[in-house]
Order: structure tokens, then sequence, then C-alpha cells
């Protein structure tokens, strides 16, 4: 809408028409940038997953699994580990690794796949955790997965139907839970890196826009779109089990 407006205003005739499209965008990001609004907009998307995991009252007594679900990351080798993990990335592993300290018996599964860079996501997170002191041999990267579809398919093909604990964004779990139900695996959410700040701020911090909250207000549309999509989207396999359907079929041909 900027664009259009700003077009509207140097190429066109319609000044007031571009005025008035610049006027309301600017009222709209100035609104989403303020924390009322853009905490009110993500709040649906958490709210059932404000407390944190031992707060809730599913806590088991023992757990053999963690998966923690990957997000944002690059790879430079010369950074600190924890430096490659972006956005929400580095919350969903630092509750992992405190999930694992109350579970020392469990493994931490990573999940996420590699993109552009030389490594995935799942061993950038591996890393990390074994940065913080976990042990090499408690940790697992799944580095085939690109969505959370796809880490649902690979997590259920590594564990089963065993109980675990779903460790990723409070404002993701819903969505991605449900990605994990439909294959009849047995989540226990285990919410990290809530952002819908309830507690009390100070009237510049809620009041004056900022970059940080318009991010707020951008994560509640990306859930917002997303859940949509995974009502609407047909039933169908991963693209990881067609593959591998593919391959099979492809071997039992040649054979």
């Amino acid at each position: 809408m900027l664009f259009f407006a700003l077009i509207l205003l140097w190429f066109t005739r319609w000044q007031k028409t571009g005025k008035s499209v610049l006027t309301i965008v600017i009222v709209l990001l100035t609104l989403l940038g303020m924390q009322p609004v853009a905490d009110t907009l993500l709040m649906p998307s958490e709210k059932a997953y404000q407390a944190r995991y031992e707060l809730r009252e599913n806590s088991p007594q023992d757990v053999n699994y963690i998966v923690v679900l990957g997000g944002g990351f690059t790879y430079n080798p010369e950074w600190a580990p924890s430096a490659n993990l972006l956005n929400n990335s580095l919350f969903r592993v630092a509750e992992g690794v405190r999930l694992y300290y109350r579970y020392p018996n469990a493994s931490l599964i990573f999940t996420g796949g590699a993109g552009v860079n030389k490594i995935s996501s799942a061993e950038v997170a591996a890393q990390v955790a074994q940065s913080l002191g976990v042990p090499a041999e408690k940790t697992i990267a799944l580095s085939q997965p690109k969505d959370t579809e796809e880490e649902a398919y690979e997590v259920d093909k590594l564990i089963g139907k065993q109980p675990f604990l779903l460790v990723t964004s409070a404002n993701h779990l819903a969505r991605a839970e449900r990605f994990f139900l439909a294959r009849g695996m047995h989540p226990i959410v285990a919410p990290a890196n809530q952002l819908a700040i309830t507690t009390p701020l100070h009237p510049w911090e809620k009041y004056t826009p900022s970059a940080y909250y318009f991010q707020h207000s951008e994560r509640a549309w990306y859930e917002f779109i997303g859940s949509i999509w995974q009502t609407i989207k047909p039933s169908e396999p991963s693209n990881i089990e067609a593959v591998v359907e593919n391959k099979n079929e492809a071997d039992n041909g040649i054979k």
C-alpha cells in the first residue's frame, strides 16, 4: 500500500487519493508498532501457552525425548555458536536445554533443514546445545524437514508414538501440535519464547511505536495465515514421505 500511495503521489493526478492512502498506511504502521495493539493481535495464538512447562497440569515424571523445532538461522563457523540462531530459534533451543537439565536421561531432538547454508538448522541447534554442556550423544539432528509438517513426519519415524516434550515458540505451538496429533503422536507441549506481554510496562514502552512490537504484529499475521492454510490444505503425505515412497517404488521396479 505504501508503494501504491507513492505512485499515486508522484506519477498520477490523483494526489488526494495518494495522500489519503499514505495517511492510512502511516496510521496503520504506527498502530501495529504499539505494544497494546501488537500483543492484542498476538495473544490468541499464545493464550493457551502463556505458562511455562512446569506450571502446566500434564507435566510427566519422566521424559525420554525433547523435540525442539527449528527456526531462523545462519551459519558462520567463526561466530559464537548461539549467534547463528536467529529470531525465535535461540529461545527454543535455550528452553530445550533447560528442560534437558530437568530430565538428564532424555535425548534432545533438533529439527530443521539447511536451506542455503552448509549445515542444517538442526545441526546448528545441536552445536549450541553441546556448547551449553549437553553431551553430543544426547543430541539428535534431523536435517531433512523444510517445514513443521515434515518435522512431524521425521520425528514420527524416529520415536513412533512415544510421549515427548514438544518445544517451539508459544505462538507457533497450536499449529505445530496439530501436525503431530494428526500423525497419532503424543506431544506434551513445552512453550518457549512467549511474546505477548501482559505484565506492567512503562507508558512510553507501551505507546511508542517500535520495530520490536511491529514484529509481534507480523508474527500474529503469519500464524493466522498459517492456521488458515493448515485448515484448508488437502490432507496428503509430507514431501519427505512422498519422496521416500517414490524411491521405494523405483527400487522395487529395478528389482
